[in-house]
């Protein structure tokens, strides 16, 4: 049996060394930077993501509660690089409409949703009792 050997810039026949691993790198940098590029919904991510971690910062957020929104964010950013990669394949493999490459992209952009639900209740369920408090504090200083 021939074996099977891969030619270009993701050649995976070679051996481990610092400069590959730093190529790896350099293109997981390339798709997310393509991914911010390419998908709206990525940037309302982005957004969210900020808007998260300002609270988190501004909050005084436990290393406990930290790590539920960093779950919560790494689900919903995976998801949509998992889908973007999905639909660059689904585009290559189908350059006219076919309804099963059309059900595999809503199937993914399903995924995309369930993620970002979640997470948007797991944000509610860490910031919600400090966002109350705080509002508290504001409105009721005296007490």
């Amino acid at each position: 049996m021939a074996k099977l050997t891969i030619n270009g810039p993701h050649d995976h026949t070679q051996h481990f060394s610092l400069r590959g691993r730093a190529r790896s790198f350099r293109y997981a940098g390339r798709g997310i930077i393509l991914m911010l590029r390419s998908q709206h919904n990525a940037w309302l991510h982005a957004i969210a993501s900020f808007l998260v971690v300002f609270a988190g910062c501004l909050f005084g957020l436990s290393p406990a509660e930290w790590c539920w929104l960093v779950l919560a964010i790494m689900a919903v950013w995976t998801a949509e690089a998992l889908n973007t990669a999905l639909e660059f394949l689904a585009d290559v493999a189908s350059a006219e409409f076919h309804p099963l490459v059309g059900k595999a992209k809503d199937v993914a952009a399903g995924a995309v949703l369930i993620s970002a639900i979640g997470s948007a209740l797991i944000a509610l369920l860490v910031l919600g009792p400090h966002a109350c408090r705080f509002l508290n504090d504001i409105l009721h200083p005296l007490h």
